[in-house]
């Protein structure tokens, strides 16, 4: 059941996050919006409330708790729960390691695992307390298999397969009832070749998704999927991504 479910998504402001946004409101869900764009997450929230939905928004930076405690408290302030935090933030700036470009590896980790442990922190005790809520990751198909190029980014999405591996075993074993699911993408049509700047990686990822991408809407309807299953029931693991990509 979607209706009248309140949902968090970070990295809403393009691609997967704003698909999933619009997705999920036309089937009545109540939409808490975040990421650093503000002026698209505006223009997110004002076409879906031109399309009879709800959706408030605000600034986020994944990488600072207070932000992630913040807009879980918009959500309480403006709904008076949460049931859904989707953890969607992410980048992807490959390259070989051999190129060292340090500061990307570290921004990976910021953001892609530093900000799904900040977003998990926030929205926790409340889920703990109300003794429900759903927790939704996106990983990749490279936290499943290793890929040159892919190093650093591959084992951040790694720890996102292990972190809600275990989140789901400990909160079945403590009886809070919280639902996890994690998403593995596979060649999706985002704004994530545009973190690459390392030249050769860039045009071989460009190579790939130019030949194989399918549209973000296809993630969407994955995580309406997971999000729509009885309360009794969990949707662990979602693999998606184009029928002709050998991934």
């Amino acid at each position: 059941m979607i209706e009248d479910k309140v949902v968090i998504i970070t990295g809403a402001s393009s691609g997967i996050g704003e698909a999933t946004a619009k997705l999920l409101a036309r089937d009545g869900a109540k939409l808490v919006l975040g990421a650093r764009r503000i002026d698209k997450l505006e223009k997110i929230a004002v076409d879906i409330r031109h399309n009879g939905g709800v959706a408030v928004y605000q600034a986020l930076d994944v990488t600072q708790q207070s932000a992630n405690d913040d807009i879980v408290k918009l959500a309480q302030d403006t709904f008076g729960k949460v049931d859904v935090m989707f953890l969607n933030a992410g980048v992807m700036p490959n390259s070989p390691l051999s190129a060292l470009k340090t500061d990307d590896w570290h921004q990976m980790v910021d953001v892609n695992v530093k900000g799904v442990l900040n977003g998990v922190a926030a929205v926790l005790p409340v889920f703990m307390k109300q003794k429900s809520g759903h927790i939704i990751a996106t990983s990749s198909v490279a936290g499943l298999k290793a890929y040159p190029g892919g190093a650093v980014y591959g084992g951040t999405k790694w720890f996102v397969r292990d972190f809600m591996e275990v989140l789901r075993m400990e909160s079945a074993a403590e009886g809070t009832n919280i639902r996890t699911a994690t998403i593995y993408p596979a060649a999706i049509n985002t704004e994530l070749l545009k973190t690459i700047s390392q030249k050769e990686t860039l045009e071989q990822m460009r190579g790939v998704y130019d030949k194989y991408g399918i549209a973000p809407e296809r993630i969407a309807n994955a995580v309406a999927f997971a999000i729509d299953q009885p309360e009794d029931t969990t949707v662990n693991e979602i693999t998606v991504g184009p029928a002709n990509q050998p991934w």
